[in-house]
């Protein structure tokens, strides 16, 4: 199903949020160029060049592509845009390894055939694979973060390491629009979870649960009223509180 205008919406000064079948990815607006945030599924590539269209660009007006982390549905249409527009792909230095597919810090098979006797697993299994969930999406090229301070791309992205969904998964805080996007360290909704608001993920997705739950103080310490998930709806409100509601207290 193709994307809708509908899921390409104006959230912040400049943030445009991109609503695809299973994840979110992101735009970020300065004047002729954009950074794009994440990458879908694989078989969101097709998407991601129409929401570049959406917001009344070009694909070619794309100058940096910067991932939160390695899973396949975030990455999913990075191999595409590198090979046909030479587009850098930008990372933690920790995660540059899994972009690169030295490692691989993902939900297994097994994993989730083990807990597909759950409907909501299952029924989102089935379109994961759909979406091209199982194939192997390798960057070679990858530019670390350098230490400290926004990323010179438009938007100005602020890296905010929130290590444990992967072990260098990062969060990007854009003060000037007091926004968070949380990537998947914190989310407000997902196909297999009946829990709506910000939430963790649940637990089989993360390489370190413990380190994912410990990673939301760093969002919780940010001057933030907007936060921008993964997956799951926008949450308008101070990040500390969708911190709070995420952790049960």
């Amino acid at each position: 199903m193709a994307l809708h205008p509908d899921d390409v919406v104006q959230v912040a000064d400049g943030v445009h949020r991109v609503r695809g079948g299973l994840v979110n990815w992101y735009l970020l607006e300065d004047g002729a160029d954009l950074t794009l945030v994440d990458a879908g599924y694989p078989g969101d590539a097709d998407d991601v060049a129409r929401s570049v269209a959406l917001t009344g660009h070009r694909t070619e007006d794309l100058r940096a592509v910067v991932v939160t982390h390695a899973h396949t549905d975030h990455l999913g249409a990075v191999p595409r845009l590198q090979a046909a527009h030479g587009i850098p792909v930008h990372a933690d230095p920790v995660e540059v390894a899994h972009v690169r597919r030295e490692r691989l810090e993902q939900v297994t098979v097994p994993r989730v055939l083990a807990e597909a006797w759950r409907p909501r697993v299952a029924a989102w299994a089935v379109r994961a694979l759909g979406r091209g969930g199982t194939r192997e999406v390798r960057v070679a090229s990858v530019v670390p973060f350098p230490p400290g301070g926004p990323l010179d791309l438009p938007g100005a992205p602020v890296p905010v390491p929130t290590h444990g969904h992967t072990s260098g998964h990062t969060a990007l805080h854009l003060p000037a629009a007091g926004v968070v996007l949380t990537g998947d360290a914190l989310v407000t909704g997902h196909p297999t979870s009946a829990r709506p608001g910000p939430q963790l993920l649940p637990r089989m997705f993360h390489h370190d649960p413990a380190g994912a739950a410990a990673a939301l103080e760093a969002l919780a310490r940010l001057d933030a009223d907007v936060v921008l998930p993964g997956h799951g709806e926008p949450f308008r409100g101070a990040v500390r509180d969708a911190v709070a509601r995420a952790l049960d207290r």
